[in-house]
């Protein structure tokens, strides 16, 4: 089956394909590592998740996925500074060594961003690498070199600057996001690593060495340069190094289009002679909350440890934020998360009622939901295919053969959705004081005592318990 994918490069849904044989590369910007990684940065993380099991279970290929980690920049320099707010305990004592405390500081938050991938159902068995960006020290200063050899960037105070309208003279730049160019401050430097998208300037490579931060010796043309790189240089630098140029599909979010991304496109034209860094660029929209921009001023945001803290499963956030098309804005919603829970445990008992009859046999596909996935990556299409199959599929209808051939359907379909368990169903242990509320929930259920039936499920539900009502009796099931 064909597949096709929207690419910002040319505003257009094209059909894909990729470069180089049967293999797909993908470099997707991963997590700043300063703090727990919020809901936002999670709908960032789940597309190229998406990606790659489409790519290999629809499109049958194989695929090269780099997620980086950057450990190196405004942010992971200010957390890891003396007299930091956000120091942990478990990070140890801070030393007079910044790079030391920089690389206490910023494994703690990767080690905590690494758990919430499992936990959200992304697996980082399925990623090639995480390169951390002070490990590609060296990668980065030698691009920067060939960016200043080029005659695209100029020292200055210490600090390496690219060289805008020096590029502007040979190559386009705003090919990913509409710039307006008479804004342009020719001869303006940005030292910071993010900026707003009214500051078309000369943006920085490499930063020159500040008080108490940590740094790196670097040399171009005889001129000692100690200091760190810009946020934009890491990803050029690190996606050449493990992927080569161009490669197949760049994703991120829509908020990195200008400047990251579009800088990051600039330095590979500019040092590597590269025009295209990658032949795809993927980008996701944003995620609101409850139809309002997340904040912490508002009190709406959130990481995925403060949704599993209010009893909330990770795999029915992931659900949820399946349920909207990755270039539509997501409005995540508390209610919406509770809907998509009722509904992936109706499938999930679904399945488990198939498994008491037969093990997945494969051979049967559901093309409604490949057909959406393939198109676009239509997430809400193929999960309404989905749930259109399994309730025109009733177990008590199949034989046993047909029952091992949907088992086998939905199994695959779970290789790219991620949210289901195929194995035996578990044996469930109802604790006594749980099976006395459910059987006073029943007694006040057939006496018709509809305010105490709800009362006592609500109970039953603040204990992790859920109640499946039959005509002649009742079933318990945990909520996760």
């Amino acid at each position: 089956m064909q597949l096709h994918l929207y690419n910002t490069l040319s505003k257009t849904i094209q059909p894909f394909t990729p470069l180089r044989d049967n293999l797909v590369r993908m470099y997707s910007c991963g997590p700043t590592v300063y703090g727990p990684a919020h809901i936002g940065n999670l709908r960032a993380f789940l597309l190229p998740d998406l990606i790659q099991r489409v790519m290999k279970t629809i499109g049958g290929y194989d695929v090269r996925w780099v997620m980086n980690v950057t450990d190196i920049d405004d942010k992971t320099i200010a957390g890891s500074a003396p007299g930091s707010d956000s120091w942990q305990d478990a990070m140890g004592e801070q030393t007079p060594d910044a790079r030391a405390n920089l690389r206490a500081y910023t494994r703690y938050f990767e080690a905590m961003f690494l758990q919430d991938l499992a936990s959200f159902g992304i697996r980082t068995e399925d990623m090639a690498a995480n390169p951390r960006a002070t490990e590609y020290i060296e990668s980065m200063q030698s691009l920067i070199a060939d960016i200043v050899r080029n005659g695209y960037a100029y020292v200055r105070d210490g600090s390496v600057y690219f060289d805008v309208a020096a590029y502007r003279k040979d190559h386009p730049y705003g090919r990913l996001f509409h710039i307006d160019v008479e804004n342009f401050r020719e001869g303006v430097r940005i030292d910071a690593d993010e900026y707003e998208r009214e500051s078309v300037s000369d943006f920085v490579l490499w930063k020159g060495r500040k008080v108490d931060e940590p740094y790196w010796e670097f040399t171009i043309d005889g001129i000692e340069l100690p200091g760190r790189p810009g946020w934009h240089i890491e990803c050029s630098a690190m996606s050449y190094e493990l992927l080569g140029l161009p490669f197949d599909i760049h994703t991120g979010g829509v908020d990195l289009r200008f400047p990251h991304h579009e800088d990051e496109l600039a330095q590979c034209t500019a040092g590597y002679h590269a025009p295209e860094q990658a032949a795809f660029w993927v980008h996701n929209e944003f995620l609101e909350v409850e139809g309002r921009k997340m904040s912490k001023s508002l009190g709406n945001f959130y990481t995925l440890r403060d949704l599993i803290a209010k009893g909330m499963d990770p795999l029915d956030v992931r659900l949820a934020m399946l349920g909207s098309h990755y270039r539509s804005v997501l409005n995540f919603t508390i209610d919406g998360v509770q809907a998509v829970a009722t509904a992936r445990r109706r499938v999930q008992d679904y399945i488990w009622d198939l498994r008491d009859r037969a093990v997945p046999v494969p051979g049967l596909v559901i093309d409604g939901v490949e057909a959406a996935l393939a198109d676009d990556l239509h997430t809400p299409r193929a999960l309404a295919e989905l749930y259109a199959f399994v309730g025109a599929n009733p177990v008590s209808q199949l034989d046993d053969d047909r029952a091992a051939l949907v088992l086998g359907a939905l199994q695959r379909v779970n290789t790219i959705i991620g949210v289901w368990n195929f194995d035996e169903r578990p044996t469930v242990i109802i604790p006594d004081d749980v099976r006395a509320i459910a059987e006073d929930r029943w007694a006040a259920r057939v006496a018709k005592n509809w305010a105490e039936s709800d009362r006592l499920r609500d109970i039953l539900a603040g204990l992790g318990w859920t109640v499946k009502d039959g005509k002649t009796g009742y079933e318990l099931q945990p909520l996760s």
